[in-house]
């Protein structure tokens, strides 16, 4: 076992932990990929060779550094790539590391829909066919799964289900996402007070980006609910910002499409992803003079809050 997928069991209004508990984990290995928003793959193969132990082993040092310096315990899958370790988390519980051995051998009794890019369609088409496990997926002929969910597809359904893991660690340092977070005192059933939230998240997100001089490319809302559940969801947005109105209105979007009915939400969350410096973004020229104005308005504010503190400007819908 050389990979880890770990998932810290974060309270719902610590997501922010999240890059120290990735620095943990760069003790052992520069190698690590963030999951936002608990998780994260290292990969061991030159710590088990250093430190002289198992990556299992390994695993057991780094969830009590987790619990001694945090108080964060944590669930950890390992498997000799990516895709098994995060399908090892299955079998996992704090305390116990799940393991997946390389071949199909430790997952063919597994449903199909627990590899990842197999949706509920996908595994409705094929649990029609009798290839509801993994198993019975890795027996199938080729052809049959190309005619069922497409050529390439079904070749890599094929190579996933004998065990064949292709993926690998990509590190991705944390300066790569930006996440800011607003808890409620109490489970919050009103959507007016989420949309606030959202707002303020939103321009918090993009004063940070412009001080860093940055824009994000992807957003990511997170809403933690009572029964300590979330849902999550990104969106590519058209063209990579930092304003804070464009956060907003994707921000929304997302969280409309969720169509909260009465959900009693403890928690939202946005991350801003793929930052890139932003000279090097382009930007689509507008004729309109509203959100020109907007931008200079947005600048200005920018200057006053570094002056004399975040809470300087805020949108009248947050003074209120």
């Amino acid at each position: 076992m050389t990979i880890l997928c770990v998932r810290f069991q974060l309270p719902p209004m610590y997501e922010t932990a999240l890059p120290g508990l990735l620095g943990l984990l760069e003790e052992f290995t520069p190698v690590v990929e963030a999951l936002p928003p608990d998780g994260a793959l290292a990969d061991l193969r030159g710590a088990e060779r250093y430190f002289g132990r198992s990556a299992v082993e390994l695993a057991s040092v780094i969830r009590v550094r987790a619990l001694a310096h945090y108080g964060v315990d944590c669930v950890i899958g390992a498997g000799p790539g990516p895709m098994l370790a995060r399908m090892a988390l299955r079998d996992a519980r704090p305390g116990v590391t799940g393991v997946l051995p390389e071949g199909p051998d430790g997952i063919a009794d597994l449903p199909v829909t627990a590899l990842s890019g197999v949706g509920a369609a996908t595994g409705r088409t094929l649990c029609e066919y009798g290839l509801d496990t993994l198993g019975r997926v890795a027996a199938a002929p080729l052809s049959t799964l190309q005619r069922l969910v497409g050529a390439k597809a079904g070749r890599e359904l094929r190579e996933k289900a004998n065990g064949i893991d292709r993926g690998r660690v990509v590190p991705d340092g944390v300066s790569r996402s930006l996440v800011t977070e607003r808890p409620f005192e109490r489970d919050e059933l009103d959507a007016d007070r989420h949309r606030r939230a959202l707002l303020s998240a939103a321009g918090e997100l993009g004063a940070r980006l412009r001080a860093l001089d940055k824009v994000c490319g992807t957003l990511t809302l997170t809403v933690r609910y009572a029964d300590r559940s979330a849902t999550t969801r990104s969106r590519s947005l058209k063209e990579p910002t930092a304003h804070s109105a464009a956060l907003t209105r994707v921000a929304y979007g997302m969280y409309e499409a969720l169509g909260l009915q009465r959900a009693r939400v403890r928690a939202i969350a946005l991350r801003a992803e793929g930052l890139d410096p932003a000279e090097r973004a382009s930007h689509q020229l507008s004729f309109d003079p509203v959100d020109e104005k907007v931008r200079r308005i947005e600048e200005v504010a920018d200057r006053v809050r570094a002056k004399f503190g975040p809470d300087a400007v805020m949108p009248g819908a947050l003074a209120a």
